[in-house]
């Protein structure tokens, strides 16, 4: 049996993938203080190439970015991972790529700027680890 100590050590591998540079960096600050491993990136292709060889738990992407939508990027990175988790963030919010995320089996869909509390809170959510 391991101690809930030791278990909250257990760190995730995730994926952020922001067209906003200064964005990128505050989820991974908040996430690496948590103790997850997270690869950051501002470019689709290069976000995409990285899921292709590496073990992940969470994908966290925007839904605009620069050359294709998040909703493109998940679509893609799900031929590689079909069971990852996902946090869809977006400063631009509406219906229709909300159901998109949601039919792509994203688990939460989150309007920025996210609060370093509800993001913690969400991400402990998906991981399955509430407490």
């Amino acid at each position: 049996c391991i101690p809930p100590q030791v278990r909250k050590l257990v760190m995730a591998k995730i994926l952020v993938l922001d067209g906003v540079e200064d964005a990128v960096t505050q989820l991974q600050r908040i996430l690496s203080e948590k103790g997850h491993e997270v690869a950051g990136f501002t470019d689709e292709e290069t976000a995409i190439d990285h899921a292709r060889t590496h073990r992940l738990d969470l994908l966290i992407l925007e839904t605009k970015l620069r050359k294709l939508s998040g909703i493109e990027v998940l679509e893609e990175i799900r031929k590689s991972h079909p069971a990852v988790k996902v946090i869809m963030l977006t400063g631009y919010p509406t219906l229709h790529t909300a159901k998109q995320a949601v039919k792509l089996g994203a688990q939460e869909y989150c309007v920025k700027p996210i609060e370093k509390d509800e993001l913690e809170q969400k991400v402990a959510h998906v991981l399955g680890n509430q407490g």
